[in-house]
């Protein structure tokens, strides 16, 4: 599945994100903010589930990154 970078606005909405390609972007620690997530591909933008919204306000409140979300300072 494709990564995607989180540019700004709400998690939960598609248009925050940018597509990045088959690899994970660079995201540097400390882990305290969105950086990408992966998910599966819908134009470009990214299909988000509701699985996928928990996961992303479950890692930013723990500040752990997981399997599909990737955080940055």
């Amino acid at each position: 599945m494709p990564w995607y970078n989180y540019v700004s606005g709400s998690v939960g909405v598609p248009n925050s994100y940018t597509l990045h390609g088959n690899t994970p972007p660079n995201c540097p620690n400390p882990n305290n903010f969105l950086c990408a997530i992966q998910a599966a591909d819908n134009n470009q933008k990214p299909i988000l589930t509701e699985e996928l919204v928990t996961e992303i306000a479950d890692a930013l409140q723990n500040r752990t990154e997981s399997t599909n979300v990737l955080l940055k300072p």
